[in-house]
């Protein structure tokens, strides 16, 4: 994630921010041009201050509070690049449901600017694509079954009641969990769904990947019945990022595919900022870093394990400075290591076909932000 600023006062801006809180202009996400922008109403249409000579529109979803990304005004498409692939939203008219698809469209959001990065396919229901990638965002009714959070053929369901604070972290605790978050669930989902897109629909891809994450030909109903029955075998820890992804090999895919999309845009947000990290420490230079490079491009991966470790050991000596739980409570041992390395191979090797996006590559150091 990149650092934005207001165009009009140079306000630093969050991802998430619709207005500038220091000179009240409206605020619109360019993801054509990867640019939080201010922008000013003309007509019917919106001037972005970051690209004034394309006219623009906010995305549909913007008129329910729930979106602030836009779309060419010239164009016939009412919803952004993250919306259009929204199949079923909950009733709005309760309140409760509307608060809680506001926060679920918020990590939804994150999710899309690392998939625009990674130039990972994304076909919507509209191109009339054989696997699109859809999402239900469904709330409970009384009487009815729970809803569960999951991937089906490209139909990815988020339980709405995952954007209630309590009510996931009340999940998280009779779990066991030490992780769970709107995005975590977003990134893992799509994880599943590109599995099928890079591993299953390509035959020559299935046996390496077998032979790091396991036979995936293994019956998962069963699997996931043995795993709550018996939880994970013993040692887990020495092969997998969490308990859940020993379930089945499909679901340490899914895990490990979310963490590496956690590392990625979080070294990206630290290289914007121009974090460095060089403890003093006796000789242990392995808890230094300097995150100068962009980690959304092809490096080797062992460069952003370098990079990342460090960085965490940091975050969570600062939240357990301030009495929070770790910001990332999770070991990383090589043979996680090694499944990374593959998915990150896997992804670079299918953007190498794809044209790039159109987005400003992230800055290895923090911008000027000067007082309003």
């Amino acid at each position: 994630m990149q650092i934005f600023q207001c165009q009009s006062c140079r306000q630093m801006l969050y991802f998430e921010n619709m207005a500038c809180l220091s000179c009240g202009h409206q605020l619109g996400y360019l993801p054509d041009i990867g640019v939080l922008s201010a922008v000013e109403a003309d007509g019917s249409n919106w001037v972005a201050l970051a690209n004034p000579a394309m006219p623009y529109r906010f995305c549909a979803n913007w008129e329910e509070t729930a979106c602030n990304w836009m779309v060419e005004a010239d164009g016939a498409e009412r919803y952004c690049i993250a919306c259009q692939h929204n199949r079923t939203i909950p009733d709005l008219s309760l309140p409760e449901n509307r608060t809680d698809w506001q926060k679920v469209e918020e990590a939804k959001r994150r999710l899309f600017y690392g998939l625009i990065k990674l130039r990972l396919p994304m076909p919507t229901l509209a191109q009339g694509a054989p696997e699109p990638l859809v999402f239900d965002f469904l709330a409970e009714a009384p009487g009815h079954k729970p809803v569960l959070t999951g991937h089906d053929n490209g139909m990815i369901t988020i339980a709405l009641k995952e954007a209630n604070d309590a009510k996931r972290e009340a999940a998280r605790l009779s779990l066991g969990e030490g992780y769970r978050t709107l995005l975590g669930h977003f990134r893992h989902e799509v994880g599943h769904y590109y599995w099928d897109m890079l591993v299953r629909d390509d035959p020559e891809e299935l046996e390496p990947c077998r032979a790091l994450f396991g036979d995936d030909r293994q019956d998962y109903s069963e699997a996931v019945q043995r795993h709550y029955n018996d939880g994970p075998t013993a040692g887990w820890q020495q092969s997998y990022v969490s308990a859940y992804a020993t379930m089945h090999p499909w679901e340490d895919w899914a895990e490990t595919w979310a963490h590496y999309m956690h590392i990625i845009d979080t070294l990206e947000m630290g290289g914007a900022f121009g974090i460095s990290i060089a403890p003093e420490i006796g000789a242990r230079r392995d808890l230094g870093t300097a995150i100068a490079f962009n980690p959304y491009r092809p490096v080797p991966m062992e460069r952003l394990i370098e990079a990342w470790l460090p960085l965490t050991y940091a975050v969570n000596c600062l939240n357990r400075s301030m009495g929070q739980p770790d910001l990332y409570p999770f070991v990383l041992p090589r043979p996680v290591i090694d499944k990374m390395a593959y998915i990150h191979r896997l992804i670079h090797r299918h953007a190498e076909g794809q044209p790039p996006p159109h987005m400003q590559e992230a800055e290895c150091h923090a911008p000027d932000l000067a007082e309003p």
